[in-house]
């Protein structure tokens, strides 16, 4: 399987919070479109110091993380961003690369965003069987009287 892109849209959440309450205008809500490697691999969104700065992005905390090559960096934490993809969004954090990355779309987004990765065509794809709204799993097992008494 080769490299797999996908378009999103990167959006200050913070702003458009502010934008939803009236406080800042629509206009001024900072976002920006890229295109972004899709790496199940990897865990998290990861961007640049460029894109943190287009988006005024807060540093939220300071995260050890450790490259695909083995290399250990200490890398800022940002957030919150909306990411959005075709008729798909989740709210996440960021890790911020040192020099000029190309983002990257981990699991975590791509789960919450319910999209698959087509290896045939090489794209990333909303899923099948939720074409028009994303799904969730959320698993909880409740203890039956027998369970909870031993």
């Amino acid at each position: 399987m080769g490299y797999v892109y996908a378009d999103i849209t990167l959006t200050n959440a913070t702003d458009a919070g502010m934008a939803r309450r009236g406080a800042i205008k629509d206009k001024d809500v900072r976002q920006m479109s890229v295109s972004a490697l899709v790496d199940s691999g990897a865990y998290l969104l990861t961007i640049d110091e460029s894109i943190k700065r287009q988006l005024g992005l807060d540093v939220l905390e300071t995260r050890e993380v450790e490259l695909a090559d083995g290399s250990q960096h200490s890398c800022d934490m940002v957030g919150p961003i909306d990411l959005r993809f075709e008729n798909r969004s989740t709210t996440c954090r960021a890790i911020v690369l040192p020099g000029a990355n190309e983002v990257l779309m981990g699991s975590i987004p791509l789960e919450d965003l319910d999209v698959l990765i087509d290896p045939k065509a090489q794209r990333l794809i909303v899923h099948p069987s939720r074409p028009y709204i994303a799904g969730t799993k959320v698993k909880y097992a409740a203890k039956t009287k027998q369970e909870q008494n031993g």
